[in-house]
């Protein structure tokens, strides 16, 4: 499939190597794609342009490009932004290439504003993506892979048992592609739970701030749930 990434993060780029791995192919976007992002203490990450380019040394369908040619490119879009700034980024796509397709919201909308750990920008009534169905609504928004690490969306296999990814979405029929498609056979889950419409989406953000508690605690955040019911 043709798929379009709106963003150029390290989640981004993690997504886009995966999916081009397994055949697809991808653009990832931003406002400049030849810049290089500042990730502090852990380095440079490869601007879009240049990540783009040592995919396709490997023999893979990249390319980078605006956020309105990734939303263009893609038959399935995803928004793995910075979820502060998912609205402006998803706005530059353009509502017009987003109407009608699978949006795959995998962003956390965090306030660094007062250092770590972050704070959630929207909580209890609200959600990101609740926010991106309603100024898209054309868009078919599903809520996933937020509640993992990167390397842990492309590769559940890395643990020895099974362990739960969530979708949130008020189109039944995306949320089923989204779950056996995007998450059951392209990246291995084996543990998807349908939590309901996109007011779920409230709950799965809201994991964030355990979610950075137990990165401190565990000391890795190759870490994830695992759903048991009695009986």
């Amino acid at each position: 499939m043709d798929i379009g990434i709106i963003g150029s993060s390290t989640v981004a780029q993690t997504l886009a190597a995966k999916l081009l791995e397994l055949g697809h192919s991808v653009m990832v976007s931003s406002r400049d794609t030849s810049q290089a992002k500042d990730r502090g203490a852990r380095g440079t990450l490869p601007s879009a342009d240049a990540f783009a380019a040592a995919q396709r040394e490997l023999g893979r369908q990249a390319a980078a490009g605006s956020f309105a040619d990734a939303a263009a490119h893609g038959e399935v879009v995803l928004n793995a932004t910075a979820g502060g700034h998912s609205l402006e980024a998803l706005g530059a796509g353009g509502a017009q290439n987003l109407a009608g397709k699978i949006l795959v919201d995998v962003a956390n909308a965090l306030d660094f504003s007062h250092g770590m750990p972050p704070t959630l920008l929207l909580c209890n009534t609200d959600s990101l993506a609740e926010r991106i169905q309603e100024a898209f609504p054309d868009a078919r928004v599903v809520k996933a892979l937020n509640t993992a690490n990167a390397t842990v969306m492309v590769d559940p296999g890395q643990f020895d048992e099974p362990t739960a990814m969530f979708v949130a979405g008020n189109d039944q029929q995306a949320k089923d592609w989204v779950r056996t498609e995007l998450l059951e056979s392209w990246f291995g889950w084996r543990q998807v739970l349908d939590v309901g419409d996109i007011t779920a989406a409230r709950g799965l953000e809201m994991w964030m701030p355990l979610w950075l508690r137990l990165m401190s605690a565990t000391g890795t955040p190759a870490f994830n749930l695992r759903i048991v019911t009695a009986g």
